[in-house]
């Protein structure tokens, strides 16, 4: 293959590779979206556990 040649399918064949070098993308992208998502998920729990013991705390006070 001379460089004036290109093929899609062997891009994607990855010279025989492919399985180990598409795997090695796809976790990686899954380990990206989950250090995005994950501290997403973590604040909004965060935030709720707050908003649910400031609601607690406000019933003790009106009920003393």
């Amino acid at each position: 293959m001379n460089g004036s040649e290109f093929s899609w399918s062997e891009f994607f064949a990855m010279g025989g590779y492919a399985f180990f070098v598409w795997t090695s993308y796809g976790l990686t992208f899954l380990v990206i979206v989950l250090n995005i998502v994950s501290p997403i998920m973590h604040r909004k729990k965060v935030i709720n556990r707050v908003k649910r013991a400031i609601r607690r705390e406000q019933l003790q006070n009106e009920q003393a």
